[in-house]
C-alpha cells in the first residue's frame, strides 16, 4: 500500500548516525529518511518506502536492500528503453522491406543513438544532484536542480536538431553509407532528428523522477510510447509505403508524446513543493558544469560504438544488416542491466548524502551481484532469441545466420557486461566523473586501433562474414567491456570514490 506522505526530518545527536556509529563532526547533521507516496504527485501511485528503521543495523539482512534495488530498477529500466525500442521495433519491421534499407537503418540510427546518447549526462547528473540533496534533507534544492535539468535539455535539444539535420549527410558519407544506404541513412536522421529535443527532456525528467526514487510512471510513458511507435510504423512504413522515413517519424511522435507524459507531473509537482519553475543561470551553468566532465566520457565510449559500425560497414551489407539486428537488441538488454546500476546509483547518492559510507559501499557489492545474476539470466534469454526469432527480422537466410552468431557471442559475454554496468553507475552515482572520463578516454585509446587491426586481419585471412561477425562481437564485450570492468574493478576496491 502507499506509504505515507511526507518527508520525516531526524535530528541526529552530534557524532553519531542513526545506527549510533560514530564519526567526527563539527555540527549536528540533519539525517532524512525519504519515503515515497501518491499524495506527493497528482496521477502518480506510491513506489517504495526506503526508510531505514531506527536502530536497525544496515548489514543484517540483505533481503530490503535487493527489494529496493528491484523495485527501482524495474519501473528505471521502462525510460532507459524508450530510445533503444523504438529502434528495435524499426529494425524488425524495416528489415522486411529489404537489406540496404536495414543497413541505412543501420547507419543512420547510429548517429541518432549516438547525438543523444552523449546527452545522457542530463539523466546521470541530474539523478545524482537530486538523490545526494535529498538524502541531505534538501528537498527544494533537490527540485530546483531538477528542473535546472529541463531548461539545460531544451537549450541542448534545440541546438543539436538544427546542427544535425544540417550535417546529415555528411556525417552518413563518413561513416561509410553509399547509394541507396546513404539515401535511407539520410532520410532516416532527417526525419527523427527534431523528436531529439523531446527526448533530452525525458532524460531530464527521468532524473528528477529517479532522484526522488519514484520511477514507476516512466515504466507506463515507455511502454505507451512503445505501442505508440509500433503501431505508427505500421502506418507509414507499410500502410503508406514511407519506408525509412516513416520509421523516423513514428519515433519523432514518440519521443514528444513520452516528453509530454513525463514533464507535465514533475512540473505540477515541483510547482506544489512551492519550487519556482524559471530558469536560474547558475543552476543550469551548475548542471552543465557536472555534465561536461560525463560528456567526455560518453564521448569516448561513443567513439568506440561508432567505430564498431564502420567496421562493420567495410565488412559488407549482409555483416552491417546482421550488425544493426543484434546490435538493437544489445542496446535493448544492456538498458535493463543499466536499470540495475542507476537503481544502486540512486541509493548510493542518498547514503553519500546522508554520509553513510559502509552503508554505500555494501551496496555497491549487492548491486554488482545483482547485474552479474541479471546478465546470466538475460544472456541466455538472448541466445534463445538469437536462435529462434531471426526470422521476425529478415528473410535474408544470409543475415539470420550472421545475427544468429552475434546474438550467441552476446549472451555467453553478457554476465561482465551486467557486472560492469552496475558497477558503472554507482560510480556515477558517487560522482566519480573525473575518474570515468580518464578511463573511458583510454579504453576508446586501445579500443579502436585494436578494431582496425581486427579488420586488416580479416581482410588478409579473406574470412567468412559469420568468422567476421563473430571476431567484431567478441571484440566489443571482451575488449570495450572487459577493459572497463578492469579499471571499474580497481576503483571500487578502494575508498577514493566515497
Amino acid at each position: 500500500g502507499a506509504s505515507i506522505a511526507r518527508i520525516e526530518q531526524r535530528r541526529a545527536p552530534r557524532g553519531q548516525d542513526r545506527w549510533g556509529t560514530i564519526f567526527p563532526m563539527k555540527e549536528e547533521v540533519d539525517i532524512t529518511a525519504i519515503k515515497t507516496s501518491a499524495e506527493e504527485l497528482p496521477g502518480c501511485a506510491a513506489e517504495t518506502d526506503l526508510k531505514f528503521e531506527p536502530g536497525a543495523h544496515p548489514e543484517s539482512d540483505e533481503q530490503p536492500i535487493a527489494k529496493q534495488l528491484a523495485l527501482l530498477a524495474i519501473p528505471t529500466f521502462g525510460q532507459l528503453i524508450a530510445e533503444p525500442a523504438f529502434i528495435l521495433i524499426d529494425t524488425a519491421i524495416v528489415g522486411h522491406i529489404g537489406g540496404q534499407a536495414l543497413a541505412g537503418l543501420s547507419v543512420g540510427s547510429t548517429i541518432v543513438l549516438t547525438v543523444v546518447g552523449l546527452c545522457v549526462f542530463l539523466a546521470y547528473s541530474t539523478t545524482t544532484r537530486v538523490g545526494r540533496l535529498l538524502g541531505a534533507g534538501k528537498r527544494g534544492e533537490g527540485l530546483e536542480a531538477g528542473i535546472d535539468g529541463l531548461w539545460l535539455a531544451g537549450i541542448i535539444g534545440v541546438g543539436v536538431s538544427v546542427a544535425l539535420f544540417v550535417i546529415a549527410r555528411p556525417l552518413c558519407t563518413a561513416m561509410g553509407a553509399q547509394g541507396s544506404v546513404l539515401h535511407n541513412a539520410v532520410d532516416y536522421v532527417r526525419a527523427v532528428v527534431f523528436g531529439i529535443p523531446g527526448m533530452l527532456l525525458v532524460y531530464a525528467a527521468n532524473g528528477i523522477f529517479r532522484g526522488l526514487q519514484k520511477v514507476r510512471i516512466t515504466l507506463i510513458a515507455a511502454m505507451v510510447g512503445a505501442i505508440l511507435n509500433t503501431l505508427l510504423d505500421l502506418l507509414f512504413i507499410l500502410g503508406f509505403g514511407w519506408g525509412v522515413f516513416g520509421s523516423g517519424v513514428a519515433t519523432l511522435i514518440s519521443q514528444w508524446f513520452m516528453a509530454v507524459v513525463l514533464i507535465v507531473p514533475s512540473v505540477l509537482w515541483t510547482r506544489a513543493e512551492g519550487v519556482r519553475l524559471r530558469p536560474r543561470l547558475s543552476g543550469v551553468l551548475n548542471s552543465a558544469g557536472d555534465g561536461a566532465v560525463l560528456f567526455l566520457r560518453t564521448l569516448a565510449l561513443r567513439a568506440c560504438l561508432v567505430a564498431n559500425v564502420v567496421l562493420a560497414t567495410h565488412m559488407g551489407v549482409e555483416v552491417l544488416a546482421a550488425y544493426q539486428v543484434v546490435n538493437s537488441s544489445w542496446n535493448f538488454v544492456l538498458n535493463m542491466l543499466d536499470a540495475i546500476g542507476i537503481a544502486g546509483q540512486t541509493l548510493v547518492a542518498a547514503q553519500i548524502g546522508a554520509r553513510q559510507e559502509d552503508e554505500a559501499m555494501r551496496l555497491t557489492r549487492i548491486a554488482g551481484k545483482a547485474g552479474l545474476c541479471g546478465g546470466m539470466v538475460i544472456g541466455i534469454g538472448l541466445m534463445i532469441v538469437g536462435w529462434c526469432a531471426s526470422p521476425l527480422f529478415s528473410q535474408s537466410t544470409e543475415i539470420r545466420h550472421l545475427l544468429t552468431v552475434g546474438m550467441m557471442v552476446v549472451g555467453v559475454t553478457l554476465p561482465l557486461a551486467g557486472w560492469m554496468w552496475a558497477v558503472d553507475g554507482i560510480l556515477i552515482g558517487a560522482e566519480d566523473y573525473r575518474y570515468l572520463a580518464l578511463t573511458c578516454t583510454a579504453t576508446a585509446a586501445i579500443y579502436v586501433p585494436c578494431l582496425a587491426a581486427i579488420g586488416w586481419i580479416c581482410d588478409a585471412m579473406q574470412a567468412s562474414s559469420a568468422l567476421r561477425m563473430a571476431l567484431l562481437w567478441l571484440a566489443v564485450n571482451l575488449l570495450f567491456v572487459g577493459l572497463r570492468a578492469i579499471f571499474n574493478g580497481f576503483r571500487i576496491g578502494t575508498s577514493a570514490w566515497l
